[in-house]
């Protein structure tokens, strides 16, 4: 598996359900059908999303909405026992146990109605997790069709290493935005490098239209400063830091607002000026690099 196996920009599914736009089937189908017209056919989802309940609801909308499975990308997550009355967890807690991982799994294919996940992710590490039933589980899912990809989520290098070791790790979802790029300095997006490991970027735009502070008004005043020069809107300049990065970092954006879905796919078109890159990373800073 490599990274020209998903679309550059992803759709990311949290907020389609009842954790935000809470959409109705013909909504859904909209959005899917105007993400495949602008080029975005990869769609990332986790079991937990909307308490256990955007996986079926997105299944329901994709078995009605006459698109070919092999035109799409779905990617799920498991691994997180959420609080939820779908689930009798008493604590949020997480589960990597060979039986658990298989178990999710299908229930996910039963909820989107098919066959087979183009990728599956850990969701987030585990203190508990051990590698070779984690390997145990993905090479016998992998055997049986249930899963074409295997990957990590939120994982430092370490800890890719460790699950690396049993079963390739094809890639890590993290956060990374201008206002969160440590896995540019701990090590995380060289080690990806290194490894051959596709970094996605969840939360994409981080904190610039969320909050008002110091930090993002920089940013805003920086990227106001570029936006006549590259023909571009704030939020594409910023997918345009991120898609510069040696990486080949693939932007999951949450939006459910066609304009700004059309608008990110145009920013994989925006080649930022090496110091053009550094004026913005400047700005997030507060401070010159070193």
């Amino acid at each position: 598996m490599n990274s020209g196996d998903f679309s550059k920009i992803i759709a990311g599914t949290m907020t389609w359900g009842k954790w935000g736009k809470a959409m109705d089937s013909k909504s859904m189908i909209s959005i899917m059908n105007h993400c495949l017209d602008q080029g975005i056919t990869t769609f990332d989802h986790a079991d937990i999303y909307g308490a256990y309940t955007t996986e079926a609801e997105f299944g329901d909308a994709f078995a009605n909405s006459g698109i070919n499975r092999s035109d799409i990308q779905i990617i799920s997550k498991c691994g997180i026992q959420y609080l939820s009355d779908n689930r009798s967890n008493k604590v949020k807690h997480y589960d990597y146990s060979k039986d658990y991982i298989i178990w999710s799994v299908e229930q996910s294919l039963q909820n989107l109605k098919t066959d087979y996940l183009d990728l599956l992710l850990l969701h987030r590490p585990s203190p508990l997790m051990v590698a070779e039933e984690i390997a145990e589980a993905i090479t016998l899912l992998k055997k049986e069709g249930k899963i074409r990809g295997f990957g990590v989520s939120n994982f430092t290098p370490s800890q890719m290493e460790m699950v690396g070791l049993r079963a390739d790790v094809d890639v890590n979802q993290i956060e990374f935005s201008l206002t969160q790029f440590s896995a540019m300095h701990d090590g995380t997006l060289d080690y990806m490098i290194t490894n051959g490991i596709t970094p996605m970027a969840w939360s994409p735009l981080g904190n610039v239209f969320r909050e008002d502070t110091e930090q993002t008004r920089r940013i805003h005043r920086q990227l106001g400063e570029l936006m006549d020069k590259y023909n571009a809107t704030e939020d594409q300049l910023l997918l345009a830091w991120i898609l510069k990065h040696p990486s080949g970092i693939h932007p999951v954006i949450g939006t459910t607002n066609t304009q700004r879905i059309t608008d990110a796919v145009a920013a994989t078109k925006i080649d930022l000026e090496l110091e053009d890159w550094f004026l913005i990373l400047v700005a997030s800073q507060g401070h010159k690099v070193p």
